[in-house]
């Protein structure tokens, strides 16, 4: 016998084993490959529009929409839709910017911060969306232009807070250190302020996405497969795949609501740390 047809063999013999327990040739997880889904319009170009940029078109234009309902018509008091937008302008406000600087600071930042929470709320949230079913930001790209327009504005009113000598000596000098240390200190401050901070704050928040998208997948082809595929006593392990597919589904909620959270968190910080004298 060939090592061609005894390979066929030995694969035949797993399949069928397989083939009787589940009742196919096997089940196939999700990979990678769903991060990349085919085109939908432009396929090979450099304006190639495919699912994930279609969530973030929806994302934003939802949301643009919604906040310009609550808004066109104002009033000193509030009915659903401008109440609702207001309780998530003070949440922003109260629980995290003002958790970090000052209230005379955080005027100047709250309207940005906010737009920031807004944003990356929406884009995470369509990995539940059904028929989308996929984060906008479940790819680097979203999250590093959100994290380098922190960095730039970080940068700019740390600059313009103490000119671009003192808030270099500011960062990279910090004060009551012994100056031997710099020559260690430094180098890992200059790391961390131009490049550290904005790689960390989008791989932190496409991590979670794509985390959280391989998840739901699982479960649900999951549910699928033993529902549809699978033979004998196998098929009741699809129950147990749907109710951890509605959980994942739960959590997953709650994720896109901590990671906006945790994103404009770390970006109040970063911003009070360029305008104070001291940190």
């Amino acid at each position: 016998m060939s090592a061609t047809s005894e390979l066929a063999a030995d694969s035949g013999e797993s399949t069928g084993f397989f083939g009787w327990l589940f009742g196919s040739d096997g089940f196939h997880a999700p990979s990678v490959s769903e991060f990349y889904p085919p085109a939908l319009l432009f396929e090979g170009t450099i304006f190639e529009f495919n699912r994930i940029e279609l969530a973030r078109v929806i994302a934003a234009t939802v949301l643009i929409l919604l906040v310009w309902l609550a808004v066109r018509r104002a009033k000193l008091v509030p009915g659903r839709g401008q109440g609702v937008l207001e309780l998530i302008v003070d949440f922003v406000r109260l629980q995290i910017v003002e958790q970090v600087m000052s209230k005379e600071n955080a005027k100047r930042f709250v309207p940005f911060l906010t737009t920031l929470f807004l944003a990356i709320l929406a884009f995470n949230i369509t990995g539940v969306i059904p028929l989308i079913n996929i984060a906008g930001t479940s790819l680097i790209g979203l999250p590093i232009i959100m994290a380098i327009w922190v960095f730039v504005l970080y940068l700019g009113v740390g600059i313009k807070q103490h000119g671009l000598g003192g808030y270099l000596k500011l960062s990279l000098f910090p004060a009551g250190v012994p100056k031997g240390i710099y020559v260690l200190l430094t180098p890992i401050e200059f790391l961390q302020v131009f490049f550290l901070r904005p790689f960390t704050l989008a791989l932190r928040l496409v991590g979670n996405m794509i985390a959280g998208h391989l998840l739901l997948v699982l479960c649900f082809a999951a549910t699928q497969f033993f529902f549809f595929e699978a033979a004998g006593f196998m098929k009741s392990m699809g129950a147990v795949t749907l109710a951890a597919g509605f959980a994942f589904t739960l959590f997953e909620i709650f994720v896109a609501a901590l990671q906006a959270y945790v994103f404009v968190m770390l970006s109040s910080v970063y911003i009070n740390m360029a305008i104070e004298e001291e940190h």
